[in-house]
């Protein structure tokens, strides 16, 4: 190459990165424009804290950054955060129980999988092993080392079917179902229907189900409200799942109160992870991500310790986060977590890079659909996204594909707004349409 040829490349490449500065530049003004028009300077958003940021991975350029480095509580967006750590450490299948095996009879210890005679799922391989060694079988107590909630949950919620309680050994979901059988009240699992105590008629469905808070007790209660079904958590403990383990099974089941640190484990699989991944992420499922955490934590630790599973990940898949966040349950759950936006940024394009976008697209909700649902209608797979909600919160983290092709990972996290959260949903809707359908 003469010297003629090396100053008209070197003209080229400065043209180059001078129109794709310009480009970059107009679209930083323009998205500047439209959030301080449909967000920032929303009376609605007057008093509320904001974050929002737009990354393009191929450029590793952010269209736009307001506040991407502050803190806010991401709500059900702590999912991404546990989504990407579970695709990370369980591998392709749960690991539903670990066995031991000695002269054809079995020791068995649960893992914290919470798909165990889960109704969402049709086949239940761990049940069929205990089915097919059911009179050489033990179950040892599991390592288990956390609290039934989480750290700044909101006690009074004991009762709602979001809150199920965390164990080692989940059974049913850890939940009682409630439903209408004619004039009779259908209980499941079976084993609690001598718990219920009715004070209230349930003839024309004017009742709810409610739960003493500090026993298993429920009761009927009138209501001006039609009844429609219910699922009330219980008060876990390992004991309690033997024995509804054994009421399933028609068959009594030794269990030894002690735990192994460590031995040869072997173990056998339940269900396929990512079908259980995708439940959490479309219906933001808070029982399966915190049980994903004791899981992980089984895997790395050999304990199901939610606390010192974080601190590890911290340290490890996560140690490149911009900012380091207060990281406290799996769900999103507590308002103790605080992330940022650009911390999401980065987990999503983690996930893409790292798991393909088949894997990712399989797993993440799509416009319109969960809990997006009733939102961006006419995106046509051109948004898929991660909610969060909670009193005064809403977030949306995700992946969208503009108009002209341009492959973008946004997060946008709303604190202390005081609007319906439906309105807040709106306006965010409202600017990432724009993102999409203007770029």
């Amino acid at each position: 190459m003469n010297f003629i040829q090396k100053k008209l490349l070197h003209q080229i490449y400065f043209v180059g990165t001078i129109i794709i500065f310009c480009a970059s530049c107009s679209i930083e003004k323009k998205l500047k424009t439209q959030a301080k028009q449909i967000i920032l300077g929303n009376s609605q958003l007057a008093n509320a804290h904001v974050g929002i940021s737009i990354y393009e991975p191929v450029t590793k350029k952010y269209w736009y950054n307001y506040q991407g480095e502050k803190f806010f509580i991401p709500a059900s967006n702590t999912k991404i955060f546990t989504c990407y750590a579970a695709m990370k450490n369980l591998g392709d299948s749960l690991v539903g129980l670990k066995y031991m095996e000695e002269d054809s009879n079995y020791v068995v210890q649960f893992c914290g999988d919470p798909t165990f005679l889960h109704p969402d799922f049709e086949q239940h391989p761990a049940m069929d092993f205990l089915k097919n060694h059911i009179n050489h079988i033990s179950v040892i107590k599991s390592n288990f080392s956390s609290n039934r909630w989480g750290r700044g949950w909101a006690w009074d919620d004991y009762n709602a079917d979001y809150m199920a309680e965390r164990s080692a050994a989940p059974i049913f979901g850890n939940v009682v179902g409630f439903a209408k059988n004619g004039n009779q009240l259908r209980v499941t699992p079976k084993y609690f229907k001598d718990s219920v105590t009715i004070f209230s008629s349930m003839q024309n469905n004017n009742f709810y189900v409610d739960r003493n808070y500090t026993s298993n007790n429920f009761s009927i209660q009138k209501s001006n409200k039609k009844f429609t079904g219910d699922d009330i958590p219980y008060i876990t403990s390992e004991p309690l799942t033997i024995t509804l383990l054994e009421d399933s099974l028609h068959q009594p089941i030794a269990y030894i109160d002690a735990t192994i640190e460590k031995t040869n484990w072997k173990k056998y699989y339940s269900q396929p992870t990512d079908s259980m991944l995708k439940i959490m992420m479309h219906r933001s499922d808070n029982f399966y991500a915190e049980q994903s955490l004791l899981m992980i934590g089984n895997e790395k630790l050999g304990k199901m310790d939610d606390g010192k599973t974080i601190d590890t990940l911290l340290k490890t898949d996560f140690k490149l986060l911009p900012q380091k966040p207060k990281w406290v349950d799996g769900s999103g759950l507590s308002r103790y977590n605080l992330m940022t936006p650009q911390d999401f940024v980065w987990v999503l394009n983690q996930i893409k890079t790292e798991f393909g976008w088949q894997r990712t697209s399989t797993i993440f909700q799509e416009a319109n659909s969960g809990t997006l649902g009733g939102y961006y209608k006419n995106i046509n797979g051109k948004l898929f996204a991660k909610t969060g909600t909670l009193s005064n919160v809403v977030t949306l983290s995700g992946y969208i594909t503009t108009a002209k092709g341009k492959e973008i990972i946004f997060s946008v996290l709303v604190n202390q707004h005081q609007s319906s959260a439906s309105e807040i949903r709106r306006i965010v809707e409202q600017f990432l349409v724009g993102v999409i359908e203007k770029n």
